[in-house]
């Protein structure tokens, strides 16, 4: 996946509506924005997996006015220093089943927060992925599946 970079405090603060939030940033080629429930009581409680939709409002994380060029939104649950549960909201296209950049940037943020260990198991609503970080170079491991094939 390649190198992972910090893009803010971590832990660093902002208000969507009237909720005070702690994300913290990483660019993995792309923006990322990682939101730890543990960190945000406030959200917490709309975060339902895997069966439901997703109680959160996308458009306001991902075009607030902190992020110029907009960002993917992760948010995450710790289970233990070695496995976590993420849904995330990309920019453009809302609530994906899976994002392996939005996996990266959570278990790179973790890792980086002292909440996760190097190398980390990734549950997505689309299927689990590896994350292994050395350094800040970061390896991606998971199936790849043909969800698709046609002709014109």
């Amino acid at each position: 996946m390649g190198q992972a970079k910090i893009t803010s405090e971590i832990h660093e603060e902002i208000k969507i509506d009237d909720m005070k939030l702690k994300f913290v940033g990483v660019n993995v080629g792309n923006p990322h924005a990682v939101y730890f429930l543990e960190d945000n009581p406030e959200i917490k409680n709309i975060f339902s997996w895997p069966e439901s939709k997703f109680n959160i409002e996308g458009p306001k994380f991902e075009t607030h006015k902190r992020f110029p060029e907009r960002v993917n939104s992760e948010f995450i649950e710790i289970i233990s220093r070695d496995e976590i549960k993420m849904r995330v909201f990309e920019r453009g296209s809302g609530e994906t089943m899976a994002c392996g950049t939005g996996a990266t940037a959570a278990a790179f943020a973790g890792f980086k927060a002292g909440k996760l260990n190097s190398k980390v198991l990734v549950h997505l609503r689309g299927g689990d992925l590896k994350i292994e970080i050395q350094n800040y170079q970061c390896f991606m491991t998971g199936p790849a599946v043909e969800i698709f094939s046609g002709e014109i």
